[in-house]
């Protein structure tokens, strides 16, 4: 019998690694009653399972096991499982990301700092498992992945998921020769930009409907609980700059012009991140199928955000991550325009579109920018880039 005080996880025999050294131990549960649980190690760490193990563990037990402690192992080993899928190993890592958020979001929870800690190493680990599986995905590509994944009643989790697989890809994009550590980061800002909703009633949160003035001014304060709620922690985490990621959460809503918020910064004062996830953001709001509202082709996704370019969203990002929609015919329909206080992060009933301006002139969002264009946004992100900043 295993020590009771500790914590247990079931996984699908399908995802368990064979042939390999395995880096977890193997559990089942030798108790039927729920009360008594008796936890008990089947297979050791570090050994070899083989397939015809496995096969015979499948047969002689109902389920297994493995312990909390030794997810990210776990997370880590599946892009090993040959067998399995893409669509199945996202699905595992999403749902692992959804047990760190819950973490964070579950209002039956007292929230905590030693939480919000142990979630942001948690979802680091999530967002390292699904590197690995999307590194070679264009954006057509991971929004076919993501409507194949299931969703869940509570709006931010899904959304955030899905803004880091996009942040991933768009960084990528970006800075072909990123360090991991650098791409890390960006799908942990988009898994960690909504942070500051904590702070606000899911009721609103999840409110399909429009909201009052007085709700929508309510949300407008995400940004800066996020940020306080980062400091508060004052977390020191091997590979996580946290001055980067409290950048993303606080400044995803500013626009491109200086409209935005909480700060109504502009141009290439927001950070890269937090440009790269206001793209991801607004991309997976059109774009991910609710039971609320219908979604936009791809196509009519990129039409409607090509319509704020250069207000709402960087024009350059915005052209480079057109460029990574593999096989696609750029000919978006849509002709109407979502209002200028649209927020991607909140679920709708319908898109709000509104009748585009008479004196509206196609932007031509579509026409190729020079390479050299994008030198300045290469070259703005660094991991040190914030520290040397404070330092000087």
């Amino acid at each position: 019998m295993f020590n009771l005080n500790k914590s247990f996880f079931s996984v699908g025999f399908e995802f368990v690694l064979v042939n390999k050294p395995l880096p977890y131990d193997l559990f089942i549960n030798s108790s039927a009653i729920v009360e008594k649980e008796k936890f008990v190690r089947i297979f050791p760490n570090g050994g070899v399972l083989s397939k015809e193990d496995l096969h015979g563990f499948k047969k002689k037990y109902h389920q297994l096991y493995i312990l909390e402690e030794q997810r990210d192992s776990y997370l880590r080993s599946l892009v090993q499982c040959e067998t399995v899928d893409d669509i199945a190993k996202s699905e595992v890592i999403k749902d692992s990301a959804i047990v760190y958020l819950s973490k964070i979001f579950d209002e039956g929870k007292e929230f905590t700092t030693e939480y919000l800690g142990e979630a942001i190493s948690g979802c680091r680990d999530s967002v390292e498992s699904m590197i690995d599986v999307i590194k070679d995905y264009d954006v057509k590509k991971v929004q076919e992945l993501i409507g194949n994944l299931s969703f869940h009643d509570f709006y931010t989790y899904d959304h955030s998921i899905n803004v880091s697989m996009y942040n991933i890809i768009l960084f990528q994009a970006l800075k072909p020769k990123a360090s991991r550590e650098e791409i890390v980061m960006a799908g942990l800002g988009g898994l960690l930009h909504d942070l500051g909703k904590i702070k606000i009633p899911t009721t609103i949160i999840n409110n399909p409907g429009k909201l009052s003035d007085e709700e929508f001014a309510e949300i407008k304060k995400h940004p800066d609980y996020g940020k306080t709620l980062l400091a508060e922690g004052n977390y020191e985490m091997p590979g996580v700059n946290f001055e980067v990621i409290s950048r993303i959460i606080h400044e995803h809503h500013e626009n491109f012009n200086g409209t935005g918020y909480p700060s109504k910064m502009h141009g290439e004062k927001i950070h890269v991140l937090a440009r790269i996830t206001a793209i991801a953001d607004f991309f997976d709001a059109l774009t991910t199928k609710r039971s609320y509202h219908e979604v936009l082709s791809v196509e009519d996704a990129l039409e409607v955000m090509g319509k704020t370019v250069g207000k709402k969203i960087d024009p350059h990002l915005f052209d480079l991550f057109v460029k990574n929609v593999s096989n696609i015919v750029l000919k978006g329909k849509v002709k109407e325009v979502l209002p200028d206080d649209f927020d991607p992060c909140q679920p709708h009933a319908a898109l709000p579109f509104q009748k585009a301006p008479v004196n509206y002139k196609d932007q031509n969002i579509f026409k190729d920018t020079k390479q050299k264009e994008f030198g300045k946004i290469k070259g703005d992100f660094s991991l040190n880039d914030d520290k040397k900043k404070k330092a000087s």
